[in-house]
């Protein structure tokens, strides 16, 4: 059969998270850290508004670009939060999640062999969604003394004639780095000059623990060179629900919708009201939830600097990134070895890009009781390698 497939799907490697959570789903008693799933369920009147949604009948297929007043609402959230006004009717399309929008993004703007420029560690779609939209993947490798933040001189350093979009994923799965406005800038100021794109991956926007957070499209001159991804799963709790969305200049999000129309038709119905409700009435539920992560977040922090396992300090999402290099193990060898032998799944660090080698990462969006047997085990595992 292997004559049959395609030689470009053939060469793109699986997830290499799935691996740790097979395993787990077969082992007692054993603690996942690893899955990027809000352990909070969706806030019941978002609930509601979808089980309303149902009983009303709205089963239909919606506009191709989304519901009309989500965008609206959508448009409304960029505003008020970043002070980005889109036209609802031409800048925004309502997408199934934020995954779909890395694709059909890069799609929409890939000419054979132009080139993406990936920095890493980062989320692990989209190399393979710049592979499967025809062009060439240029891995930037972050670096732990930068806390892991893209610099204007690495990002000048990669490009070439071929550049067509930078995609830039902060606050940052998995590193829980973010990018202030003075980073940004200095970003801004090269992809002005270099005439190229961005690609903004915000899904975790509302998930910051160190002042607001910033979209490059707010900066002057980039708003018409970003393609901004959001969605609902992380802020609202909501990854069930498969909804996401892309705003940016209208000619890109004309070809986006083009993609979509043909490949999904529309996001899901009963999901976009749902998620009209979220935007208009879910700020204090995104508050909560935030203030329960920042929570775990420092409880981490702390157990960490307890057992002496380096860590750099996150403000963004609900990640961890610990460094295991004392102990002289890949990250490979050691989340095998500490899920083998104290049944706790993480992630190692080179899902994420070979920058990742010799960390792990650490999914806070679990109950503090959950995370605080977790910590026992990693101090329990981490002190009988130091022989102590």
């Amino acid at each position: 059969m292997k004559k049959f497939l395609s030689d470009k799907i053939q060469t793109i490697k699986p997830s290499g998270i799935r691996k740790f959570f097979d395993i787990v789903s077969e082992m007692k008693d054993a603690i996942s850290l690893g899955v990027g799933e809000p352990d909070f369920e969706t806030p019941w009147h978002i609930r509601d508004e979808g089980i309303y949604a149902l009983e009303k009948g709205r089963t239909f297929y919606t506009s191709n670009a989304g519901l009309k007043d989500l965008r609206a609402e959508i448009g409304n959230y960029l505003s008020r939060t970043q002070g980005i006004n889109y036209d609802p009717q031409s800048e925004i399309l309502v997408t199934v999640g934020g995954s779909e929008a890395i694709d059909i993004g890069l799609r929409a703007i890939i000419n054979a062999g132009d080139e993406v420029i990936i920095p890493q560690p980062s989320y692990v779609s989209y190399e393979p969604c710049a592979v499967l939209a025809g062009a060439t993947p240029v891995i930037i490798n972050l670096k732990a003394e930068n806390e892991f933040r893209l610099t204007a001189e690495e990002l000048e350093e990669a490009i070439t004639h071929k550049t067509k979009i930078l995609i830039l994923p902060y606050p940052n799965n998995p590193t829980g780095a973010i990018m202030g406005r003075e980073d940004l800038e200095k970003i801004a100021k090269v992809v002005i000059e270099k005439d190229i794109l961005v690609m903004s991956d915000e899904i975790y926007s509302a998930l910051t623990y160190k002042g607001e957070h910033v979209s490059i499209a707010g900066i002057e001159g980039m708003k018409e060179r970003t393609i901004l991804i959001n969605g609902f799963s992380k802020a609202y709790a909501m990854t069930g629900w498969r909804l996401g969305y892309a705003c940016g200049p209208k000619e890109i999000i004309k070809q986006m919708t083009k993609i979509h129309q043909f490949a999904i038709m529309c996001a899901p119905t009963v999901s976009q009201y749902a998620a009209v409700e979220a935007l208009k009435h879910g700020d204090e539920d995104v508050k909560k939830m935030r203030q329960a992560y920042n929570q775990r977040r420092r409880f981490l922090m702390n157990a960490f600097r307890e057992m002496g396992l380096k860590c750099f300090e996150p403000y963004g999402a609900f990640y961890v990134f610990p460094c295991i290099k004392e102990f002289g193990m890949t990250s490979e060898e050691f989340a095998t070895r500490f899920l083998e032998e104290e049944h706790v799944a993480a992630v190692p660090g080179t899902a994420f890009g070979e920058s990742g080698e010799g960390f792990l990462r650490i999914s806070y969006a679990y109950s503090l009781p959950t995370l605080k047997t977790a910590m026992e085990r990693l101090n329990h595992f981490v002190n009988r390698l130091r022989g102590a």
